[in-house]
């Protein structure tokens, strides 16, 4: 299995959600199942039956947190010595060549990536194009809605 990259900040959201799965949500979940049995013939008990699909749901989560975690690769992006360079993690503030128009992006792994908060995964079309490049430099992007060119404006290691 391939080490996957993620941030810090990424790492850490990861173990807190495997941590409130694993002391608050499984303890609700065993609760409940022993509720169901309680009430009887588990052949046509919904409640039990509810209750054991939730517990699949979430060990199959746990699981799936676990071996994330297990083959991460974390990235501390303000040890790195780049020189102004975009390199995995690093916040990225790009201008729009047409338009002028400015917006800032993070470059982070698959399982943090969230475009609404600005952060990109390392394989999204634009983080592929910044990889490498330098403050000033002018980016091509080619991306499903076409291209589109944008000039590195700052390149911030937080």
């Amino acid at each position: 299995m391939s080490r996957r990259p993620l941030t810090v900040r990424g790492a850490q959201m990861l173990k807190e959600e495997l941590a409130r799965l694993k002391t608050r949500e499984r303890p609700k979940i065993v609760r409940a199942i022993a509720e169901a049995r309680a009430h009887g013939d588990l052949k046509e008990n919904a409640e039990y039956h509810a209750a054991r699909e939730q517990q699949s749901l979430l060990e199959g989560r746990i699981a799936e947190l676990e071996e994330k975690l297990a083959n991460a690769q974390i990235i501390d992006v303000r040890s790195l010595s780049a020189d102004g360079k975009v390199v995995f993690g690093v916040t990225v503030v790009l201008a729009e060549e047409s338009s002028g128009d400015e917006m800032t992006y993070q470059i982070v792994g698959e399982d943090e990536a969230d475009i609404k908060h600005g952060k990109v995964s390392i394989h999204s079309p634009i983080a592929r194009a910044l990889i490498g490049k330098e403050e000033g430099e002018i980016v091509e992007v080619r991306a499903p809605a076409g291209n589109r060119s944008y000039e590195i404006v700052e390149v911030r290691y937080e």
